[in-house]
């Protein structure tokens, strides 16, 4: 006779055991999606030297259902001549994805949330930003990897900085 599990799917720990860490992708899909061909608008052509300035922002939130999680990946992308400084076209992109995450201590969760999430997300935020700029009258741009670790340590960092700046009385 086979034993029954009564986990319902998550994982179990004995005391003194960490749980296991489940994480699943139920959905993902850009929210909104803008590219403006600024040198096609303007009829200019001929050679250019593109200079590529990349921002991205994230943000985080629960979601209703228990253990669901929506990660928006914010990308925006503005290309200019190196040469003239004149902006060749501009890109904004807001992609999410929805989690199951179960099994991550709630200390651990908002780094895990804007470090592990957007690290499954990237490769598809990736193929958009080439497939679109392709599309776009561009040669395909390819994000290099981006390092969340990185990036949500500097965040912390520019976070503490700017509290502490804040207390700080006005003299």
């Amino acid at each position: 006779m086979a034993e029954e599990d009564n986990t319902n799917g998550a994982a179990a720990a004995t005391p003194g055991q960490t749980p296991q860490v489940k994480m699943q992708i139920l959905t993902q899909f850009v929210r909104d999606l803008s590219f403006e061909n600024i040198l096609a608008q303007k009829g200019t052509g001929g050679e250019v030297t593109p200079d590529v300035e990349v921002g991205v922002n994230l943000d985080a939130k629960k979601r209703a259902t228990e253990h669901q999680y929506e990660i928006v990946a914010k990308t925006k992308i503005t290309s200019k001549d190196k040469t003239s400084s004149e902006v060749l076209f501009i890109m904004e992109m807001d992609y999410a994805g929805v989690f199951h995450i179960e099994g991550v201590p709630d200390e651990q969760l908002h780094p895990f949330l804007m470090i592990e999430c957007p690290r499954m997300i990237f490769p598809f935020i990736r193929r958009i930003v080439s497939d679109v700029t392709r599309d776009g009258g561009f040669p395909p741009l390819n994000l290099e990897n981006i390092d969340w670790v990185s990036l949500y340590r500097n965040e912390i960092m520019r976070r503490q900085a700017a509290s502490q700046e804040a207390a700080k009385p006005n003299a």
